[in-house]
């Protein structure tokens, strides 16, 4: 059995041991700021590219935007480590709390530039990047990895090592390689290897869906908590769900309906606030086709036609009505 005392990111506590995954395109801002709200542990930004934000490119900025989260996290990447120091500096000044450097992102545009988890088969060079990055702040560094770049270099457990000698002061590890990328199953019981490396905390990333996956992710890894990622798109509630069915060790009630038809409409018009219109709406077609099937599992009566027009309307009213509709259809039915 776990303990459920505080979780510590060097002089940061945390309230849980779920924490929100960065996704690029998918952890913006506004459904880090609700997930935060429902009891998310940690929130992690989308990945920012160093050089980019340090040359002030207007999607970096947003990317690493922190507005109304506590304890914000800001996800740096990059092979460069004057860029990688000048981004975590920026972040500390933006106003976060921590910084994150990705290791571990297997996408061939982020690898093809030597970072990412390309950054696993060069374990020096990986090494430089952690050390410039630690020095530059006076915040908690934390660095997000992969098992390894294929089952040939499992090499995780080394780099954790390394990451902590620097000072990071925790680590997160993907239960599979890079060459994996998404397919297959997250070995959870390989992140014991790094568990064992260190002594930092470590947390385990890959197909966490529910409470019952963290707690035997944690039983099988060993780690000191979870991340959860693609499972909590549609469902910015769901992090804050597993940290407290962990904290308390039973299965807790996801929100009702009104509640998440909240998160959705605020979801919505927080990107088209702060993205601009047109930005907004292209933005939010994969985050309103998550709420649709959400709402689709708590009653599979919900007309298919609906979710197609909420992805493919150019009307904020006429996305908030649909949203309005998908979530009330049973209350609608009973009434009529």
């Amino acid at each position: 059995m776990h303990s459920y005392h505080a979780l510590a990111i060097g002089t940061i506590e945390l309230d849980g041991r779920a924490i929100l995954a960065p996704m690029s395109g998918v952890t913006d801002h506004v459904m880090r700021r609700i997930s935060r709200r429902f009891g998310a542990s940690l929130v992690v930004s989308e990945m920012v590219a160093s050089d980019d934000f340090v040359q002030g490119s207007e999607e970096s900025r947003l990317r690493a935007e922190g507005g109304g989260i506590d304890q914000h996290v800001v996800q740096i990447a990059g092979c460069d480590p004057r860029w990688m120091g000048e981004a975590a500096r920026l972040a500390e000044a933006s106003g976060a709390a921590i910084v994150d450097i990705n290791m571990g992102c297997p996408a061939k545009r982020v690898t093809g530039g030597f970072a990412g988890s390309a950054l696993m088969r060069d374990l020096d060079h990986a090494a430089r990047l952690i050390e410039a990055t630690v020095s530059a702040v006076n915040i908690p560094v934390t660095v997000k990895m992969r098992l390894g770049w294929d089952d040939n270099s499992l090499n995780a457990p080394e780099l954790a090592r390394r990451a902590e000698a620097l000072g990071a002061k925790l680590v997160t590890v993907h239960g599979r390689t890079r060459c994996q990328f998404y397919k297959g199953v997250a070995n959870w019981a390989a992140i014991r290897g790094v568990v064992e490396a260190v002594s930092i905390p470590v947390i385990a990333n890959g197909d966490c869906h529910d409470v019952h996956d963290a707690r035997a992710m944690m039983h099988s890894s060993g780690a000191d908590g979870v991340m959860i990622g693609r499972s909590a798109l549609g469902r910015p509630w769901l992090v804050g769900q597993i940290a407290k069915g962990l904290a308390e060790n039973r299965e807790i009630a996801p929100p009702d309906a009104a509640l998440r038809l909240e998160a959705a409409v605020e979801h919505y018009e927080g990107l088209l606030s702060a993205m601009g219109k047109e930005t907004g709406i292209r933005h939010a077609r994969k985050h309103l086709a998550a709420y649709a099937e959400d709402a689709m599992g708590l009653n599979s009566a919900i007309p298919t036609q609906w979710r197609t027009e909420l992805v493919t309307s150019i009307s904020p009213v006429v996305v908030i009505s649909l949203l309005r509709n998908i979530y009330t259809f049973d209350v609608q039915r009973r009434d009529g």
